[in-house]
């Protein structure tokens, strides 16, 4: 470990960009794997503390008609059509009780993803206000965003796959595009640097 640390503060001290860069990168993933592993817990836990009641809620906006792959259904950007099983029969994994749990799983996950970012990551003592004001609105924006990718495929999976299996594919969509451009948005929202207000 030792050998490990004088030969990296050699590298930080050779190419300081370089070291900034990946020590960010390194921290930004570990951190954004944690909270992805506890949005698919959330993903899956949640929509059956709501229940079937909101599970058969249905709850969608823009509810544009498509036909994908032989499957007619109906897409939008909020919200998630109501999962049922072949009989007919409403089961946990869709409607207004999915969605919710998807809201509030990626609500929290941002909660706990932001003072480790802002904090650790990016060291950053910018004007706090100023940050978490910038970090919702990505927030929003992203969620939609992934929301309405989800919407394109999830009706076609709830066909197939149990809402456990599905939801990995919800959490690798959500936390991969969600990665990607949260880590240009943190560079933008927390700069470096900065002297505490």
């Amino acid at each position: 470990m030792e050998q490990w640390k004088k030969k990296w503060n050699r590298f930080s001290e050779k190419h300081p960009t370089a070291a900034k860069w990946i020590y960010q990168l390194f921290y930004f993933w570990v951190f954004s794997m944690g909270v992805t592993v506890f949005q698919y817990l959330m993903f899956t836990i949640l929509p059956y503390v709501f229940g079937l009641e909101l599970a058969g809620t249905e709850f969608m906006w823009p509810r544009l008609p498509v036909h994908i792959l032989g499957y007619d259904y109906t897409w939008n950007v909020l919200g998630y059509e109501v999962a049922r099983d072949a009989a007919g029969n409403v089961v946990i994994g869709g409607g207004l009780g999915y969605f919710i749990s998807y809201e509030v799983g990626t609500f929290l996950a941002q909660c706990i993803n932001f003072p480790l970012q802002r904090n650790i990551t990016f060291k950053s003592h910018g004007r706090l206000s100023w940050q978490i004001s910038w970090y919702v609105v990505a927030w929003i924006l992203i969620s939609l965003v992934c929301n309405g990718v989800n919407g394109l495929w999830i009706p076609i999976a709830q066909q197939y796959f149990k809402p456990a299996v599905f939801n990995l594919l919800v959490t690798f969509i959500t936390g991969g595009v969600s990665m990607v451009i949260y880590f240009f948005v943190y560079k933008i929202i927390f700069p470096e640097g900065e002297q505490k207000a």
